[in-house]
């Protein structure tokens, strides 16, 4: 399917490793222009690298990156001092550490808050009106399962993510509706990412299980008996951002393998 979106150009946050390259990577299949950003400049090079090499189409796509903490100004001023005129964005930052919410000051929370919910904000704040202007724009929000089946030792991720969702609920179905802008979050399961693995150390360590018994016993209990992967993540991404995808705004989409037993 032509997702009708070559030539467009994205903002991609977290994109060096996991599933932010892998919304990148499908961007710049589809012959998106991307401005990748993360912290860590040498990865973040190796990223770039990658996605010059995968690029598709005639012009191919061009590929920005710039090392930056985006959930800080000065970041986020790095990045919009390429232009403020992205017709995609996907906001994306680690996060927060897990644990015992008794053992969480407010520092621990306001940081949290800060990634999770007010940074994607200010990408909005900052790119929406540009996007109505011209008559489209895609915002997707990669959150967290924890949204709709909250995990208890990610506190801190299901307090501001939540945020996150409640807010985009309301702006999503603001005149910018009809100006061809969408706004959706999308919530990852249990992706083979670098996260992940840091979340089944930490439940390890917890429990006292190695971590192979806790990663297997993590698999069991998904009905697709599997790990997604960044790869199709990322392809659920680029369908959010597609043409196609119009008639969608306001919406959690969750990709866990079936994990989450609700009916709605």
């Amino acid at each position: 399917m032509d997702l009708g979106i070559a030539g467009k150009t994205a903002l991609v946050c977290g994109a060096s490793k996991g599933l932010g390259y892998g919304c990148a990577e499908a961007l710049v299949r589809e012959g998106v222009n991307v401005v990748i950003v993360a912290r860590g400049a040498e990865a973040l090079e190796a990223a770039a690298a990658k996605l010059v090499a995968v690029a598709a189409g005639s012009p191919a796509p061009f590929v920005k990156h710039v090392a930056a903490d985006i959930t800080t100004e000065a970041g986020r001023a790095a990045v919009f001092a390429l232009g403020h005129e992205f017709d995609i964005v996907v906001t994306n930052a680690g996060g927060p550490p897990p644990g015992d919410f008794r053992n969480w000051d407010r520092e621990a929370w306001i940081k949290a808050v800060d990634a999770n919910m007010l940074t994607p904000i200010e990408l909005i704040k900052a790119t929406v009106d540009g996007m109505a202007k011209r008559g489209f724009g895609r915002i997707v929000n990669i959150t967290s399962s924890s949204v709709k089946s909250p995990i208890d030792i990610l506190g801190l991720s299901n307090g501001a993510r939540s945020g996150l969702t409640g807010f985009v609920a309301g702006v999503a179905r603001t005149a910018i509706a009809a100006q061809g802008v969408t706004i959706n979050n999308l919530l990852p399961g249990s992706f083979d990412t670098d996260r992940l693995k840091g979340t089944m150390a930490g439940t390890a360590q917890k429990t006292g299980q190695d971590f192979d018994t806790v990663w297997e016993a993590r698999k069991k209990n998904i009905p697709a008996k599997r790990f997604g992967t960044p790869a199709e993540f990322g392809a659920i991404c680029a369908f959010l951002c597609s043409l196609q995808a119009g008639y969608m705004t306001g919406q959690n989409v969750l990709a866990d393998g079936g994990a989450y037993p609700g009916t709605y």
